[in-house]
């Protein structure tokens, strides 16, 4: 099963794997959410939407839907 940045909890992090750049808004990549980078998850918005995350030092929040479009992996594998 293919893990997303939607799967993550509190505290976790991961690197990102992959993405459908059709799909993900232009304004995340120029921010960093690239292939290779490491995200962490640093805190969840009331109903669990959206995430604020911490992508290559950078601080975002994105909403559930885009973060269930981006997939990632375990560090080190």
């Amino acid at each position: 099963m293919a893990l997303t940045l939607a799967d993550l909890e509190i505290g976790d992090s991961a690197v990102i794997d992959s993405f459908d750049v059709a799909l993900i808004p232009m304004k995340l990549i120029e921010m960093g959410c690239l292939p290779g980078n490491e995200v962490g998850l640093i805190q969840l918005a009331p109903y669990k939407d959206p995430l604020y995350l911490n992508i290559a030092g950078a601080h975002l929040a994105i909403r559930r839907e885009t973060a269930a479009r981006i997939f990632i992996r375990q560090k080190g594998e």
